[in-house]
């Protein structure tokens, strides 16, 4: 497990420091959204190559990473393209009381490298465990393919409301989007909830645990939903989007009151 753990640190290291080098030249830090999903995709490399635990296990966690990971990747540079900073980024960026590049570092780059490195935690484990394939390996996959389901198929339904000039000024409520307001993030938990349970059918994926709560955690409370809701709660009608929508968990929308 060490020889994994130090590889994946170092791979880590390599992967946030180009990023970061790429961010201060173009003077845009929201390439960490492009290398989030990429960082994970060369961790689970790294970990298949330096793993010793069953080939297969080793290779499935690999191809649910692999393919999870270029996805996301892969839709966050043409999202990001030829657009400014992401305001998320702006508002961390104006606390900055000294030097800008060294605050972005530390609070952007060293962050996301540390929560790659904890959250990746059940393929890293993985890569050095042995047992047969079981059910439990079954429902992760599962959970998994449902995971990238909703997050690919929310993601085209916005990216096609996006483009459609008559939906400009309106809310998006079509779609896995009038079940949820936050369909990719509840596609993502799901994703890395399913990568525990494959890891957690042999000992000791279990304990890792606290990966997919840490991802969960951050794509509800930190970074993800709540800091999207609160740069949207200002937009004309997302209040009422907000009252009937779910606000993670995907259910029926509520009917909108009588007048």
């Amino acid at each position: 497990m060490g020889t994994v753990a130090l590889a994946s640190l170092l791979a880590i290291v390599v992967t946030m420091a180009v990023t970061a080098v790429i961010g201060v030249r173009i003077g845009r830090h929201n390439v960490v959204d492009v290398s989030w999903g990429a960082g994970f995709v060369v961790i689970a490399a790294v970990s298949a190559a330096v793993g010793t635990g069953d080939l297969w296990r080793r290779l499935l966690m690999l191809a649910l990473v692999g393919i999870w990971g270029l996805r996301l990747a892969s839709h966050m540079a043409v999202r990001s393209r030829g657009k400014g900073e992401d305001p998320r980024y702006e508002e961390l960026l104006g606390r900055a009381s000294g030097n800008r590049t060294l605050y972005a570092i530390r609070k952007i780059y060293v962050t996301q490298g540390i929560s790659l490195w904890f959250v990746s935690l059940p393929v890293q484990v993985s890569a050095h465990s042995s047992g047969g394939f079981s059910v439990i390996v079954v429902l992760g996959v599962l959970l998994w393919l449902l995971g990238v389901t909703f997050e690919a198929v929310g993601d085209r339904q916005m990216a096609a409301f996006k483009s459609d000039p008559g939906s400009r000024g309106h809310i998006m409520d079509q779609g896995l989007w009038a079940w949820t307001r936050h369909p990719n993030y509840f596609g993502d938990a799901c994703v890395w909830w399913g990568i525990f349970l494959v890891a957690a059918s042999v000992w000791p994926g279990v304990l890792t645990i606290l990966s997919p709560i840490a991802m969960t955690y951050f794509l509800v409370f930190a970074t993800g939903a709540r800091l999207l809701e609160r740069h949207m709660a200002q937009r004309p009608g997302y209040r009422e989007y907000q009252e009937r929508t779910s606000y993670f968990i995907p259910r029926r929308p509520r009917s909108a009151p009588e007048a």
